[in-house]
């Protein structure tokens, strides 16, 4: 008989009712050390007294009106946006997932307001992860994601990941974007190297196309810039971004440029619940923490004590490891053994990874972990390394 919760997930029997911080209790008392952060979303940890507040305050107030007014705490929100990022304009989103979808749209609506409706294809890669939708599983176009969907919606250009030749041969008269996440999160935490980043943005100079970056996962301060692309000194027409901007709220949004946006106009686009008060309170607030360079610089410098610990784990267990790879607290190793293997002797030893492809374990803390958490997850972890490589023996 199937179950009351619809059976998609695997989940881990571990069901936990308090937080705080980068600790989490089980409904039968157990501590675990959180390095998964709900796979990136909580930025500032379990419980921060900030978020906490800044909720809490809002939901005495006002909770949800709907986009048929105006909303001061979305608008708000939007204004610190674009005055930290490349922006002209924020649409809000309650999930990546819709961000993904309404990136989609603009790209399109943007050639056909040109008078160009034949560029409707868009460039993606091997390993992306644009969320679950039928468009955003389209976009990826991986077989385990797309299998017994189809149709599939058109207009998508798949490419290996780092094949340049292929890349540049995708590039057509009926291309308008290429989208890329600067860090593929579930494709294995592979990163863009800078010289790529900033390659692709002068492709589409070069082609008249669109430049989307998907940071909904490697965004909000997880790289020790607000957004990732900042290493590279470049910036996307059309950004979408999730997780972390929310610490735990469920938001989302797609940033653009005037003219990537311009087409967008009134009744093209909608959501009942995008921007809601709630949300945007939240999510104003870790604006405020997340964007000040001290916060940013604090992210780098944890990072690197971390980075260089998770080194000396990979170094102690080459039966167990390959290799460290990612970008401030976007960490992954790389198994040799199974990766779920590891993630499941972390429960045992009470820390708690997450999954990804390409048999990698990936670290998403929350930003505000101390380094004395960095130092007990690393003994926890070589813990768990022990014990996979008993096993195994």
């Amino acid at each position: 008989m199937i179950p009351s919760v619809l059976p998609t997930y695997a989940r881990a029997p571990l069901a936990f009712e308090r937080g705080e911080g980068s600790w989490l209790t089980t409904t039968d008392g157990r501590r675990f050390l959180d390095l998964g952060a709900g796979i990136g979303v909580n930025a500032l940890g379990h419980a921060h007294p900030a978020l906490v507040a800044a909720l809490t305050e809002q939901a005495g107030r006002l909770w949800h009106v709907s986009n048929l007014y105006e909303i001061p705490q979305q608008q708000a929100l939007a204004d610190r946006l674009v005055a930290a990022t490349f922006a002209d304009s924020v649409f809000f989103t309650n999930s990546g997932t819709e961000a993904a979808e309404l990136a989609i749209k603009m790209v399109r609506k943007h050639f056909h307001a040109a008078g160009q409706p034949g560029r409707t294809e868009i460039v993606t890669f091997s390993g992306s992860f644009h969320g679950r939708s039928t468009g955003a599983i389209a976009a990826a176009g991986s077989e385990k994601m797309t299998a017994g969907y189809g149709p599939l919606m058109p207009g998508f250009v798949h490419v290996p990941f780092g094949d340049h030749d292929a890349l540049y041969a995708a590039i057509n008269d009926n291309t308008a974007a290429i989208l890329v996440e600067p860090i593929q999160g579930e494709g294995g935490i592979r990163q863009v190297p800078d010289q790529c980043l900033k390659g692709l943005r002068d492709l589409c100079d070069q082609h008249g196309l669109l430049l989307v970056f998907d940071e909904v996962q490697c965004g909000m301060g997880r790289t020790g810039k607000l957004f990732a692309h900042e290493w590279a000194g470049v910036s996307p027409d059309i950004m979408m971004v999730a997780k972390g901007i929310g610490g735990g709220f469920p938001l989302g949004a797609v940033l653009a440029t005037e003219a990537a946006a311009a087409a967008m106009t009134v009744g093209s686009h909608g959501s009942t619940y995008g921007g809601n008060p709630l949300g945007c309170a939240v999510g104003a607030k870790v604006m405020e923490i997340v964007a000040e360079p001290a916060f940013l610089d604090e992210v780098t410098r944890k990072a690197g004590h971390m980075r260089q610990k998770l080194e000396g784990l990979v170094a102690a267990h080459p039966e167990v490891f390959t290799e460290v790879r990612g970008s401030g607290l976007m960490l992954g190793l790389g198994c040799k053994v199974t990766n779920t293997d590891v993630v499941k002797a972390g429960y045992d030893q009470a820390v708690l990874t997450v999954p990804a492809a390409d048999n990698v374990v990936r670290l998403l803390p929350a930003l505000t972990i101390s380094d004395e958490d960095i130092d007990e997850a690393i003994r926890r972890l070589d813990a768990a390394a022990s014990a996979v490589k008993g096993a195994g023996a």
